[in-house]
C-alpha cells in the first residue's frame, strides 16, 4: 500500500512508514493535546513537499489558529499566499443560529449549514485547486447539531464516505469525551480507517503525553503507547521508548 509521510517526526516509524493513502484517519485527544498542532504539521510537511493541503477549522476561525501555532515558525501564511495550504473557516457551523450569510466573506463558502454543505465545499476546492491533503479540526461541533446517535451516525457515515471518495488522505480530530482509562469507544472510530489517540497522563505528579495507534486498516503498525512531546518545531514522537519505565 502506497504510503504518505506524516511530517510528525517518529510516528512514520510507528506506521511502517507513513499513513496509508487515500485513507480517512481520526486523532482523538483530550483538551491541550496537541491535536490542532498534530492537523497542521501534518499539512505544512506536505505543503513543503509541493503537495496541497486543505484546513477546515470549525472551533477556531484561521487566524486565531494561525496566531496559536506561530511559535513553531511555520509560514503558514506564505503557503495560503502560495496556494500551497487553503484555509475554510467552518466556525458558523458550531452555533445553532449560523446563517449561511456568515460564511460568504471567503471565496470557498459553505452553502448549508450541516455536513452535506462542508462535503459539497471540501469536494469543490479539491476537485479545482489540486488538493491531496485535508485536515478538518475538529468535527464535534457539527456532531452536536443532530439530536439522535442515528442521525448522527447517517451524517458520519456521509461525511467519511465523501472524504473517502476525494482520494485525499484526510486527518479529522475529535474529542476525547471520557478519560482515557474509562473510555468506550466513539462512533467516529468505526467509521475512520485509522484511529490515533493523543493521551495525556498524570503519573506521579508529572504529566505524560503518550500517542497510541489504536487502528489502521491495512498495514502493520505499532499498538503500543509512545511518549511524545510538543516542542518547538511541532510534535515529535518516540517511536522506541516506553510511557513507564
Amino acid at each position: 500500500m502506497e504510503r504518505l509521510k506524516t511530517g510528525i517526526r517518529g510516528l512514520d516509524e510507528l506506521l511502517g512508514g507513513g499513513f496509508p493513502k487515500g485513507k480517512t484517519i481520526l486523532v482523538v485527544g483530550s483538551p491541550g493535546s496537541g491535536k490542532t498542532t498534530f492537523a497542521m504539521q501534518y499539512l505544512y510537511h506536505g505543503a513543503l513537499l509541493g503537495e496541497g493541503g486543505l484546513y477546515v477549522s470549525m472551533d477556531e476561525p484561521p487566524e486565531n489558529v494561525k496566531s496559536d501555532l506561530s511559535s513553531f515558525g511555520w509560514d503558514l501564511d506564505g503557503m495560503e499566499k502560495s496556494g500551497k495550504l487553503i484555509f475554510v473557516d467552518a466556525t458558523p457551523l458550531k452555533r445553532a443560529g449560523g446563517s449561511e450569510e456568515e460564511l460568504e466573506e471567503e471565496e470557498y463558502k459553505i452553502q448549508e449549514i450541516t455536513f452535506q454543505g462542508l462535503i459539497r465545499t471540501i469536494r469543490k476546492i479539491v476537485d479545482e485547486e489540486g488538493i491531496s491533503r485535508i485536515a478538518v479540526d475538529p468535527i464535534t461541533p457539527l456532531m452536536l447539531r443532530y439530536e439522535t446517535p442515528l442521525e448522527r451516525r447517517r451524517a458520519l457515515l456521509l461525511f467519511f464516505e465523501n472524504l473517502s471518495r476525494t482520494k485525499c488522505t484526510s486527518i479529522v480530530t475529535t474529542e476525547l469525551r471520557t478519560s482515557v482509562f474509562r473510555r468506550s469507544f466513539q462512533l467516529e472510530e468505526f467509521l475512520s480507517q485509522g484511529v490515533i489517540l493523543l493521551h495525556s497522563i498524570f503519573h506521579a505528579g508529572n504529566l505524560i503525553r503518550a500517542i497510541q495507534i489504536e487502528k489502521m486498516r491495512g498495514i502493520a503498525h505499532d499498538v503500543q503507547p509512545r511518549p511524545y512531546r510538543i516542542g518547538r518545531d511541532g510534535i515529535e514522537v518516540f517511536p522506541k521508548d516506553k510511557i513507564f519505565g
